[in-house]
C-alpha cells in the first residue's frame, strides 16, 4: 500500500491554512470534476484523489492523525499491523484515542470510493459521528438555464409581470417594484433534465432595464435635467415634469437659480425592492436655457440690463 501525499495532491504546503486548502481544493475540484469531463477516467480519479485529500486536510482532528503518520509511515508499515488496531494511540492529545470520522463518502461513482489507503487509516477501525449526506451518492442535477429579461425604468419603478415558455411550459413570473438592473431570478428546478436521475437544474433570468430618454436610475434615486428659460431661473417660477407612474408634479424653480444647480425632491425616487414604502430621492438638475434670436428691442434692453449691472 502507497504512502499518499495529500498536500502535494492538492499542490499546497505542509503549512497552508485552511482557507489556502479550501481555495486549492475548490480550483482542483473543478477542473477535475466528472460534469466538465465526461468519460474521462483519468479525471475522474484525480477528482477522487483531490476530493480525498481535501477530506483529511480540512479536518483538524483528521489533519492532525495524517501529518503524525506521515513522518511515522515506515515504522507503520513495518508492524503489519491491521487497521483496527489504534496505532495512533501513542500519538493521541488532550487523552482522545478515538478517531471520529465524520463523514459517509462511500462509493463516490458507484465504483469505490476511497482508496485503500485513506480506507485503512480513516475508516473501518473507527467510530462514526453524525454523517454528511453524499452529494455525489445521488444523481447530478440537471444544467441551468439563463435568459435574459428586458424591462423599462417604468416597469422597474412600478412592476410588472412576464409570460415565458419553458420547456413546452408557460409560466407567469412576476418582478417586484424597485427590481435592480442585473437582478437574477431563480425559478427552481425550471431548467434542463438530469442525465442521471437527479433534480433538474434551475432557471435564472436576468433582469436588464432599458436606457429611458429622460431618467437615470442610480440605486433607488432618480435623476432628471430639467431645461428652464433664462426668464425663470432669473425671476423664479415654477416648471412641471411628469414622473415615472405618469403623475404631473410642479417643481418650484427659487429666484436667481445657477446653471447646474441640483434641486433634491425627497422620497420621489425609486421603490426600494423589498420595501415599496421606502423610496430613494429624485434629484432635478436645471440647465437654463438662454433666448435665441433676439430681437432688436430685446438686445437694446440686454444692453440697457448690463449697463444697470454696471
Amino acid at each position: 500500500m502507497e504512502f499518499k501525499d495529500y498536500y502535494k495532491i492538492l499542490g499546497v504546503d505542509k503549512s497552508a491554512n485552511a482557507d489556502d486548502i479550501k481555495k486549492a481544493y475548490r480550483k482542483l475540484a473543478k477542473k477535475f470534476h466528472p460534469d466538465k469531463n465526461p468519460g474521462d477516467k483519468s479525471a475522474e480519479e484525480k477528482f477522487k484523489e483531490v476530493t480525498e485529500a481535501n477530506e483529511v486536510l480540512s479536518d483538524p482532528e483528521k489533519r492532525k492523525k495524517y501529518d503524525m503518520l506521515g513522518s511515522n509511515w515506515k515504522q507503520y508499515q513495518s508492524t503489519g499491523r491491521s487497521p483496527d488496531q489504534d496505532w495512533f494511540k501513542n500519538f493521541s492529545t488532550d487523552g482522545q484515542n478515538e478517531f471520529k470520522y465524520s463523514t459517509n463518502f462511500d462509493d463516490i461513482f458507484g465504483g469505490g470510493g476511497f482508496s485503500d489507503f485513506f480506507e485503512n487509516f480513516f475508516g473501518g477501525g473507527f467510530s462514526s459521528s453524525t454523517k454528511r449526506e453524499n452529494p455525489f451518492s445521488r444523481g447530478r442535477k440537471g444544467s441551468d438555464y439563463e435568459s435574459l429579461v428586458k424591462i423599462s425604468l417604468e416597469e422597474a419603478y412600478a412592476g410588472t409581470e412576464r409570460e415565458i415558455s419553458v420547456n413546452g411550459k408557460k409560466l407567469r413570473v412576476k418582478i417586484n417594484p424597485g427590481i435592480e438592473d442585473g437582478k437574477k431570478l431563480r425559478l427552481k428546478n425550471q431548467g434542463a433534465e438530469s442525465s442521471s436521475g437527479g433534480e433538474k437544474g434551475d432557471l435564472y433570468l436576468i433582469i436588464k432595464t432599458d436606457k429611458h430618454q429622460l431618467y437615470e436610475r442610480r440605486d433607488n434615486d432618480l435623476f432628471f435635467t430639467l431645461q428652464v428659460d433664462l426668464y425663470t431661473a432669473v425671476l423664479g417660477g415654477k416648471k412641471q415634469i411628469k414622473t415615472l407612474d405618469g403623475k404631473i408634479i410642479n417643481i418650484d424653480i427659487p429666484k436667481e437659480t445657477d446653471n447646474g444647480k441640483i434641486l433634491r425632491l425627497k422620497g420621489l425616487g425609486m421603490p426600494k425592492s423589498g420595501n415599496v414604502k421606502q423610496r430613494g430621492d429624485l434629484f432635478v438638475t436645471i440647465s437654463v436655457k438662454l433666448p435665441k434670436n433676439l430681437s432688436s428691442k430685446e438686445i437694446k434692453l440686454f444692453n440697457e440690463l448690463a449697463e444697470l449691472r454696471k
